[in-house]
């Protein structure tokens, strides 16, 4: 799943019109140089992401997932979004190729404090004295290998894939549905646009994702 799975609920993207980063630099705000530079400032803005997220709801679309996921314990949830919608649908071991909004970690010490029902940060710094930083994949940062093997690993596993409110465009989701394929999977487009893979997919359904897999689902649930 890609941005415009939580765009259905209402979270802004990052990239695309109306996107975030049209508003903001990410140089200030989304960089470890800029975290760096002034950590507080960079917290403040993603304690206000959290707080908004928090705005929005999960919609059937991430409803309907959860309960295929636990109908079907072998369904694997790969994710380029950072708002744990998922998790707050009851999706569980959700793969987030960007990390979380919710994780905060230590650098220095490399622990892991998470919160997926508070918008305010419990804490800012670390026992340590360290500050904390949001546990996501900002510009200029490496993805985690282990989080790209794993992804890579169910995908290419896969036989069905769904790639949902994705541009497919991003790194190495861009490279999810060209891996399934080659494993011998359906693969399913949802997306109200037409993407750059769209010629890719043997479905393709240009409408909302909770809508349609209200249709192709809703009957085995």
């Amino acid at each position: 799943t890609g941005a415009g799975m939580s765009a259905e609920s209402g979270v802004p993207t990052y990239r695309g019109r109306g996107g975030i980063w049209h508003e903001y630099k990410w140089e200030n705000y989304a960089c470890q140089t800029a975290f760096i530079r002034n950590p507080a400032h960079v917290i403040d803005f993603h304690e206000l992401r959290r707080i908004e997220a928090l705005k929005c709801e999960p919609h059937v679309g991430h409803k309907i997932i959860t309960a295929l996921q636990t109908k079907y314990s072998n369904t694997s949830i790969v994710t380029q979004n950072i708002d744990g919608m998922h998790q707050r649908a009851g999706s569980q071991e959700v793969i987030e190729l960007h990390g979380s909004l919710w994780r905060m970690r230590c650098d220095k010490e490399g622990k892991l404090f998470e919160n997926l029902s508070q918008g305010k940060y419990a804490n800012r710094k670390c026992s340590c004295g360290e500050f904390l930083r949001p546990d996501i994949i900002w510009f200029e940062d490496q993805l985690n290998e282990s989080t790209v093997v794993n992804a890579t690993h169910v995908i290419s596993q896969c036989d069905l894939f769904i790639s949902i409110g994705t541009s497919g465009v991003v790194w190495p989701a861009a490279g999810f549905q060209q891996l399934a394929k080659k494993g011998g999977a359906h693969c399913i487009e949802i997306n109200p646009e037409k993407t750059e893979l769209s010629y890719l997919f043997d479905d393709v359904h240009r409408e909302p994702a909770g809508q349609v897999l209200s249709r192709l689902f809703d009957s085995l649930l």
